[in-house]
């Protein structure tokens, strides 16, 4: 049934596409039997792949169907090999789909730290203000000053001009930064740990009998976690928002208590693990000492217990 260029006949295109639509009958059912003891993770990853053939074939069909007859082939000519080309990709990522709710989950919270990745490399590109004679001499005109439109430099009342953007915090700020930084940090640790402690709960012989709720709840509390460092990232450009700050960071405390508690149910908990959240628990409390809030309750929630 690969498309080889030509133009078939009527029947032939009625029977490729009988032909078609039974595998793609097939295929559903299928998958609609493989979802069966799926977790919502790994259900909503079945369901993401399993539309991309679908949607695909579809557009595939649809194409092949309005453009025969033409009198010119030449679209068909392009259009239905990148199409099927379309259908040849969806079926591969389908093949790279989760095979059980363990592994699904894990991929999840991998890209929760991916996210955390990402806003951690812009909290390290925040700089401190420059000081004035440094702007002054900077500002000096050189002997090879060009006067083209694109190589003048950003306005200082230019709106658009994004360069300064995150480059003008004060010292007291820069210390918000630094701290909240190294909170960030921490809790990319703590989520690199997370993942490392699924993965060998995957490696148990008892693999099968590890409970998917506990490990949704762990997921769901991780992207919670997730938020809460995309907001906090967003509050340190200035002027800061010091009560959203503290706001975030006692929800990074109590959510971080709650994957420790379910991981520990789950017996999952590393030695790596422990040393992870300590030090995410140190790295609180003094920002919490800095902004003045106080996180002692839920720090003790996070210590480790056998």
């Amino acid at each position: 049934m690969l498309y080889t260029g030509e133009n078939p006949g009527v029947k032939a295109l009625e029977e490729n596409m009988a032909a078609y639509f039974n595998m793609l009958q097939g295929f559903l059912l299928l998958s609609h039997g493989s979802s069966t003891g799926a977790g919502p993770t790994l259900s909503s990853c079945i369901h993401k792949a399993v539309k991309q053939v679908v949607d695909s074939s579809f557009m595939l069909l649809h194409e092949a169907v309005s453009s025969y007859g033409s009198p010119s082939n030449k679209t068909q000519k392009l259009s239905i090999p990148q199409l099927a080309g379309a259908v040849w990709e969806a079926c591969s990522a389908l093949k790279k789909t989760p095979s059980t709710n363990v592994i699904a989950i894990g991929k999840a919270i991998s890209q929760v730290a991916v996210s955390m990745k990402d806003v951690l490399r812009e909290m390290n590109e925040l700089k401190p203000a420059s000081n004035e004679g440094e702007e002054e001499e900077e500002e000096e005109p050189s002997e090879n000053f060009s006067t083209k439109p694109e190589d003048k430099p950003c306005d200082k009342d230019d709106d658009l001009c994004d360069g300064d953007l995150g480059s003008d915090l004060s010292p007291e700020e820069m210390k918000i930064v630094e701290l909240t930084t190294d909170i960030v940090s921490r809790t990319l640790v703590v989520h690199k740990e997370l993942i490392r402690c699924i993965t060998l709960l995957l490696q148990r012989e008892n693999s099968d009998d590890i409970s998917v709720d506990s490990l949704e709840k762990i997921l769901k509390v991780s992207q919670r976690i997730g938020v809460q460092v995309d907001e906090v990232g967003a509050c340190l450009y200035p002027p800061q928002e010091i009560s959203a700050i503290k706001v975030a960071i006692e929800k990074i405390s109590s959510l971080s208590s709650e994957v420790e508690t379910e991981l520990r149910n789950l017996k999952g908990c590393t030695e790596d693990f422990g040393e992870a959240c300590s030090r995410l628990r140190s790295s609180l409390g003094k920002l919490g000492s800095e902004l003045g809030c106080d996180l002692v309750p839920e720090l003790e929630n996070l210590v480790i217990t056998d």
